[in-house]
């Protein structure tokens, strides 16, 4: 997919959940910019759905299914308006993680939700999204580099 058609669907899934009472600020600027970043880094925007090497991370932001799990059991299970909403945005009945693979739209939300649960605001910068993405997605043990994840920004969606 192109950066143009994943910043459209981006936008209009964020601005779907940003109508609960709850989170009207979930799609603000930096908040898009950090997910195209996020599946630019993870995916080269959807170019791969399963992650490289036979590891379990799934879909366009290569998120791992226990990531998933838990943030459905420990988050969403309590936010019931945000669970029943992005179960509609995403169509369908119920969670599961193999749906990430294919469904963009999940994949979007609970990328968010997983951005949604960390403590610090998200900043508005490149080098401010790097750093948090390696902090708060990647982390400290994964492989991705913040210098790699500006360069496949750069590549992908700018």
């Amino acid at each position: 997919m192109n950066s143009n058609e994943l910043r459209e669907i981006i936008t209009d899934t964020l601005g779907r959940i940003a109508s609960l009472p709850s989170y009207p600020t979930v799609n603000r600027e930096e908040v898009i910019e950090l997910l195209m970043g996020t599946c630019a880094q993870e995916s080269h925007l959807g170019k791969y759905r399963k992650q490289i090497g036979g590891g379990p991370a799934l879909g366009i932001f290569q998120m791992e299914p226990a990531t998933f799990n838990d943030i459905v059991t420990n988050y969403l299970n309590n936010r019931i308006p945000l669970k029943e909403k992005i179960l509609e945005i995403a169509g369908v009945r119920e969670f599961n993680a193999k749906d990430l693979e294919s469904n963009d739209r999940l994949a979007i939300c609970m990328t968010r939700v997983h951005y949604l649960r960390k403590p610090a605001s998200i900043p508005a910068s490149l080098d401010g999204q790097a750093a948090y993405w390696k902090k708060y997605y990647n982390t400290v043990l994964g492989k991705g580099t913040e210098e790699e994840y500006k360069a496949n920004y750069k590549r992908f969606v700018k």
